[in-house]
């Protein structure tokens, strides 16, 4: 008797599909037409064979200059939007010269503490042309308004910006950690930047809500789903809650997803979060704009299954996985460079990582025809189990109170970390082969030079920061500052003091400050 093998969410996959599998299917309900209600076949009619999606690339270290430079490459080389990385002070809203910051400046990001450095990282890109996707969240308010400050200064408008700021706090409190906030209050500057971005910055993405981080922590497709759709509904629930139409915001959110070498399972996880949220929208939310039930996404590739041993195979990992967000949907895509998991990236790497998406856009067939896999055995019957079993996982989370309850009860965090356990240990016992790592194995790796951030890098960036506390008004600065605590202990947006207070040179690490005056930080239960 056969056995049946289990995909990573622990589903089983048999060895044949047929016809008597999908037994009762209703190809209308579950399918429709693509760019048609539930979107299973994808969020626009033409998909690809109209134009392909924004090829992005994750770029960022050191300074602002040097990422500048990074990203004229990038630009040169073909790419359609920038993707911002930023180092772990201005993450977790602490300035470069400040105790907390030291060792970190520059390392997996760049850092940016004012306005004059976003306009040295924007130098010379038309920032009404160019789409930038910023990977931040507690501090997305601020690196945002110094965004659209530098543009201002560039003589764009701000309703021709676009791109996308992370902005998914939730999520931190789950598998990341850069919070800084408790998650009510960082509900409510979430809900400040939606109205502001209607007013304001109408075509910018106000939230990415984010799996990737999720996955990247060990959940299984399943898990990463459920939990990022669970914490999305948190979010629509907050800005309803204050004040604002469905329809108004909605259409403005984005997801950002992992892709993994499994790729069937992967093409049908994308297939089912699109069918799940675009029923949620309609009949929890009562969106009935379409654009407010379509799930858009981006995704990036896995940078966990990457490996420091035969980085080359990652080559091969990464075009897989490409391949896969492509199958399944996505309207744009980061891949990863073969050497990151050794150290940032080299330029050859970044280029090469690049590549890897225009060959599948312009050489392959996959953009010639919409979901090339409707309808088939396989990918419906799986496509109907991940969707299954991720409703079943949103209602437990709903049991427990929505996504902040479950995440004060931990209960997120533990089902991830069970799964996390669960892969290294099949890992370690040989019953998940990792190429290079536990099987195929080489006797002696050959050497490499990984790039390496200069650690001059954090003294010159303490020097600017003495010179701009120098230079600026500092009695205005605080004066901005004081409105915006203000703003906080009320119901003010305060998007709009702290624009103010940025447009003065106050820091990013200055403007948390006033927020953690006000709002305090946030201590996780499982700290003590």
């Amino acid at each position: 008797m056969h056995v049946p093998s289990r995909n990573e969410s622990g589903l089983p996959m048999q060895p044949i599909y047929d016809a008597s599998t999908l037994e009762g299917f209703d190809a209308d309900a579950r399918l429709g037409a693509p760019g048609r209600f539930p979107f299973t076949r994808g969020v626009y009619p033409s998909m690809y064979t109209g134009r392909p999606w924004t090829m992005r690339q994750y770029a960022g270290f050191g300074t602002a200059k040097e990422s500048n430079e990074r990203y004229h490459e990038l630009v040169n080389a073909g790419t359609g939007g920038l993707s911002v990385a930023f180092d772990l002070p201005t993450q977790m809203g602490y300035d470069s010269d400040e105790p907390i910051a030291r060792g970190e400046v520059g390392k997996v990001g760049v850092a940016i503490d004012s306005i004059d450095d976003m306009r040295t990282l924007f130098q010379g890109l038309p920032l009404e042309k160019v789409s930038t996707s910023m990977t931040i969240n507690a501090t997305a308010s601020a690196l945002l308004l110094l965004y659209q400050l530098v543009a201002a200064g560039q003589g764009a408008e701000s309703r021709l910006l676009t791109g996308t700021i992370q902005n998914d706090v939730l999520k931190e409190y789950i598998a990341r950690g850069t919070y800084i906030y408790p998650p009510q209050q960082s509900l409510r500057l979430i809900s400040d930047i939606f109205a502001y971005c209607h007013r304001e910055i109408p075509r910018w993405n106000t939230i990415s809500i984010s799996g990737y981080h999720m996955a990247e922590a060990g959940a299984t497709p399943v898990q990463e789903i459920a939990f990022t759709l669970a914490n999305a509904k948190e979010y629509v629930r907050t800005a309803i809650a204050a004040g604002l139409d469905v329809d108004d915001f909605a259409p403005r959110l984005s997801f950002f997803f992992v892709v993994r070498t499994t790729l069937l399972e992967e093409v049908a996880k994308f297939r089912a979060a699109r069918r799940i949220w675009s029923r949620i929208m309609r009949d929890e939310f009562g969106a009935k704009n379409p654009k407010s039930q379509m799930l858009r996404f981006h995704t990036q590739t896995a940078g966990v299954q990457l490996t420091a041993q035969q980085p080359e195979v990652n080559l091969v990992r990464v075009a897989l996985q490409g391949l896969g967000a492509v199958l399944g949907g996505t309207q744009s895509l980061h891949t990863n460079s073969y050497d990151e998991a050794i150290a940032l990236p080299t330029q050859k790497a970044a280029r090469l990582a690049l590549r890897t998406q225009q060959v599948i856009a312009y050489e392959t067939d996959v953009t010639k025809t919409v979901d090339p896999f409707a309808g088939s055995y396989f990918m419906e019957a799986m496509t109907d189990e991940l969707e299954t079993a991720i409703l079943e996982l949103i209602q437990a989370v709903d049991d427990r109170g929505g996504a902040v309850a479950a995440i004060e009860q931990g209960f997120q965090k533990s089902e991830i970390e069970r799964s996390a356990y669960r892969i290294a240990q099949e890992i370690d016992n040989r019953e998940r082969t990792v190429v290079g790592v536990n099987k195929f194995v080489l006797d002696e790796e050959e050497p490499y030079e990984p790039m390496r951030v200069d650690p001059q890098i954090e003294v010159d960036q303490c020097e600017r920061l003495a010179a701009l506390r120098k230079e600026r008004d500092n009695a205005a600065v605080e004066r901005a500052l004081d409105a915006l605590r203000s703003a906080a202990q009320g119901t003010d947006n305060v998007l709009l003091p702290m624009r103010e207070a940025l447009g003065l040179r106050a820091t990013v690490g200055e403007v948390s400050h006033a927020l953690r005056d006000v709002w305090g930080v946030y201590v996780p239960t499982d700290a003590f």
